[in-house]
């Protein structure tokens, strides 16, 4: 499909942005809500016993500043517009210089920290904006709310309300396609599953410490990516779960979304 063949692709849409309160949120896993996953989750009993949770310790309350997110990842048509403009690379899953068919509206995938920076850095200059990735707390903040909770809407894992393997869709899912009920409790989607996020930090050890290092979206090192995706286990979906790619990695189940501050 060539470019002139879908002219509202070339239209620029902004995200809908939601403001998040400071306030302390909790970061990190409790050594309870481990035992309480090696009671009820299979898989919990190999990661304890090979410390696999230490990553996501210790738990702790982390003062969070006033800023705002994208209540969805960054969409195919989204992109799609930046790519138009600037002649940009393509990601490696669509489809010669298109995305797939009917899929608008799902997650951009196949893009590396170094795209998801450029796109950012296309976009503010359209918009006279200054969005950038989440940092890692921010990210984690969101999808809890505020309290200690595992998943975006509770303590326990519900198939029905993301996009993980175990939901068998094989691909990723429209943005919004479980909402509300998979919402986190700001109201911001798929922060559970469908795509993994890039954020703006590299993975160092917690508690989280935005003055060591961590935020400095041009380092060397992983970056930390959230969240799962429709191609892994609902483990790595949980909201404590911490997985990082260095900035050049692709892959058809990584995307991103946008945050400012306020």
């Amino acid at each position: 499909m060539s470019p002139t063949s879908n002219n509202k692709a070339i239209r620029v849409k902004y995200p809908e942005m939601i403001s998040i309160p400071e306030g302390d949120y909790i970061l990190g896993i409790s050594d309870d809500q481990i035992q309480h996953l090696v009671r009820t989750e299979m898989w919990a009993t190999e990661w304890y016993e090979q410390d696999m949770f230490m990553s996501e310790q210790p738990q702790h309350v982390y003062h969070q500043k006033p800023f705002a997110i994208a209540k969805t990842p960054v969409t195919n048509i989204e992109y799609y517009a930046f790519i138009w403009t600037t002649g940009f690379r393509v990601p490696r899953e669509w489809l010669g210089f298109h995305f797939p068919e009917g899929q608008d509206n799902h997650p951009v995938v196949g893009v590396s920290k170094q795209d998801a920076d450029a796109y950012l850095e296309w976009i503010n200059s359209q918009s006279n904006e200054k969005y950038r990735l989440p940092s890692e707390a921010e990210w984690e903040c969101v999808a809890r709310g505020g309290d200690a909770r595992l998943y975006p809407w509770g303590e326990e894992f519900d198939p029905w309300r993301c996009n993980t393997v175990e939901s068998g869709k094989r691909g990723t899912t429209e943005v919004g396609a479980y909402s509300p009920s998979g919402d986190s409790p700001f109201g911001v989607v798929d922060m559970a599953g469908n795509v993994w996020e890039w954020t703006c930090s590299l993975l160092k050890p917690y508690p989280y410490n935005p003055k060591d290092g961590r935020e400095d979206s041009k380092g060397n090192g992983k970056f930390v990516i959230r969240g799962g995706s429709w191609y892994y286990s609902h483990k790595l979906a949980r909201a404590t779960c911490r997985e990082s790619a260095l900035h050049n990695f692709t892959s058809p189940a990584l995307g991103f979304r946008l945050a400012k501050d306020l």
